[in-house]
């Protein structure tokens, strides 16, 4: 059984751009039915600091693509709907 790539979404709920960029998140993965592609997991930097250490989180919000144990894509900072399905395509259908 194949695993499933798992999205780490670090956020803040004091973050403005990080709840818009969620939003275009979701617009990219409803696009052609990705939901089920990746294992996603929200984190809040405030509630889960020391896993925000372990993954070098500076800025929020900060997307985590973790594939075959490795991370394998970081997008950094706010991102439109554009550059998220850039950066995601390798695992878009």
């Amino acid at each position: 059984m194949a695993t499933r790539i798992s999205l780490l979404y670090f956020s803040s709920r004091s973050s403005g751009p990080a709840r818009r960029m969620e939003g275009f998140l979701d617009q990219v993965l409803q696009e052609r039915r990705n939901h089920e592609t990746f294992a996603r997991r929200a984190i809040d930097v405030d509630s889960e600091p020391g896993l925000a250490k372990r993954f070098g989180v500076k800025v929020v919000p900060t997307i985590v693509v973790v594939d075959d144990g490795r991370e394998a894509a970081r997008i950094e900072g706010r991102r439109g709907v554009g550059e998220l399905r850039d950066a995601l395509s390798p695992w878009l259908n």
